[in-house]
């Protein structure tokens, strides 16, 4: 009985990880030969920039201005999550940039940048 037990945890656990999803939103992500394919779940905070120049907090838009505020806003109820940084491979490299300092200003202290493996599908998220 025991062991029957132990193995419906286990499954539902790996069941429920391969269910979980990104939250940000999707980007035409720039290739990485060194790409992994993490899931972060609930323990993300994704920045989505668009290549009209949009930006995206969790899939809320946010004005580029008030970026730091609405992460610092979501980092003080957790502060354990990590910023994930999901652009568009067609974004400039000074907008990544701008996102990764408003987030550290905000207090982030871990951060990840969003790829995808080489001979994946362009259209998808993290």
């Amino acid at each position: 009985m025991i062991d029957t037990m132990a193995f419906l945890l286990v499954f539902f656990m790996i069941a429920s990880l391969a269910m979980s999803q990104q939250a940000g939103m999707p980007v035409s992500l720039p290739r990485a030969e060194t790409a992994d394919s993490q899931t972060w779940g609930d323990r993300s905070l994704v920045v989505t920039l668009e290549s009209d120049g949009r930006i995206y907090l969790n899939k809320e838009a946010v004005a580029r201005g008030s970026l730091a505020e609405a992460i610092r806003g979501r980092l003080a109820e957790r502060p354990d999550l990590i910023v994930v940084i999901n652009a568009d491979e067609s974004i400039r490299h000074g907008d990544v940039v701008a996102a990764m300092d408003a987030a550290k200003n905000a207090g982030a202290g871990r951060m990840a940048i969003a790829t995808r493996p080489r001979g994946s599908n362009p259209n998808t998220g993290p």
